[in-house]
């Protein structure tokens, strides 16, 4: 067992940032781990950002929060939210990056610009050599529903834990309405095999 992780999520409100940390957080409990998590959801009924810190310990966790630089992992649902949090990485840490664009509304008027997807890569290069860009969203909307999305990002996630998978589908069945659990599994093994290509 690693002895502790540091993760930090990162998304916009309606993507499924909070169930996704929920999830996280049940798994290091299955996984024998204590684990803090402290959540900001802002405005998130209203597209605003969401971020969760979360923490894994072998031993004990004191604190949730994770300060710039300590993050072992972050997930991030949307590529700006990428660059909101990048400073948060350790150096060589892991990024898992969903490939979707929630524009805001001073982008869509015209008023501002949205960053290209080369600006979250270059921006992570100088980081980290662990930096992943997943098609998230439109592997959920290939399943049939993308608000799935968040589940196959935990998927690739997982693949970088000592885990097991079933650990993993075990807290997801828990967590989601019954007539979801085969769509969320569906997901959860498609994220996974996202990390293998």
């Amino acid at each position: 067992m690693t002895k502790s992780y540091n993760f930090l999520l990162a998304g916009v409100g309606g993507q499924g940032t909070i169930l996704a940390s929920d999830v996280l957080a049940e798994v290091a409990l299955a996984a024998g781990y204590d684990v803090k998590k402290s959540e900001v959801h802002g405005m998130a009924q209203r597209g605003g950002s969401v971020n969760t810190h979360i923490r894994w310990d072998a031993e004990e966790v004191h604190s949730p929060l994770i300060g710039l630089g300590e993050a072992d992992v972050l997930l991030v649902f949307e590529e700006a939210e990428a660059l909101r949090y990048a400073e948060f990485l350790k150096p060589d840490g892991a990024a898992i990056v969903n490939r979707h664009a929630i524009k805001p509304i001073t982008v869509t008027s015209g008023g501002a610009s949205y960053p290209a997807e080369e600006d979250v890569t270059s921006v992570y290069a100088e980081v980290t050599d662990r930096f992943r860009l997943v098609p998230g969203t439109a592997i959920a909307e290939e399943l049939g529903n993308v608000r799935a999305a968040n589940v196959v990002l935990l998927g690739a996630l997982s693949s970088l834990l000592d885990v097991p998978a079933e650990t993993w589908l075990a807290v997801l069945e828990k967590r989601v309405p019954p007539k979801y659990v085969d769509l969320n599994r569906r997901a959860f093994l498609r994220g996974r095999q996202e990390m293998d290509s």
